[in-house]
């Protein structure tokens, strides 16, 4: 099964990830953005586009390699991946939910300013190297206001507990209890944080 985690950058798509994998046994978080950079090493300039979800060999290659995990993989495989353009929803969730792999595709939903606050936070009050998500940021909220892909999780004012228990429960899985206390889940978060800075 294939839990498909989608909203605007800064939505907590990698937190929620990374705690629903802990937290589901047998579970795998599969990145598409790493086909992206391994895309920007490996082609010519000329090839290469500002977003990579724009060069066709991304969308080639992360297809098969998630259809083989939605087909052979025991648990649940999370994707955390903000995906707002229609044909791109449809040639991967959608293609992969048509031909029949279980795919449960999540909208993380937040207002604007949570957004932009959550960005700053996670650059340390500076927003310069989020410009990509802060250019894509009002074409996001307008994609998933349309309401044609995916389920809403409202995420504003709520802890990472009850967002990843939300989620989960959409998907019917059931989740290991939370063994660890505040500062540890803290501690926790800060890691996933600064292992994805790009």
């Amino acid at each position: 099964m294939i839990l498909w985690l989608n909203g605007a950058f800064g939505a907590g798509k990698t937190t929620v990830a990374h705690e629903l994998a802990r937290r589901l046994p047998g579970a795998f978080i599969y990145d598409p953005e790493e086909v992206g950079y391994f895309l920007r090493k490996n082609l010519p300039a000329a090839m290469d586009r500002p977003d990579f979800q724009d060069i066709p060999l991304w969308r080639e290659l992360n297809y098969p390699i998630l259809a083989t995990l939605g087909r052979e993989h025991p648990g649940p495989v999370i994707v955390p991946m903000t995906l707002v353009n229609e044909d791109y929803c449809r040639v991967l969730p959608g293609r992969l939910a048509g031909e029949g792999i279980g795919l449960v595709h999540v909208i993380l939903s937040a207002r604007r300013e949570t957004l932009v606050k959550r960005l700053r936070k996670r650059n340390l009050g500076w927003l310069n190297r989020e410009a990509f998500a802060l250019d894509a940021m009002d074409r996001c909220l307008a994609f998933f206001a349309e309401g044609r892909w995916g389920v809403p999780v409202e995420t504003d004012g709520k802890p990472v507990g009850r967002v990843v228990e939300e989620v989960a429960a959409l998907a019917g899985l059931s989740l290991l209890p939370e063994d660890r206390s505040p500062l540890r889940q803290r501690l926790a978060r800060a890691a996933v944080w600064r292992a994805h800075i790009r």
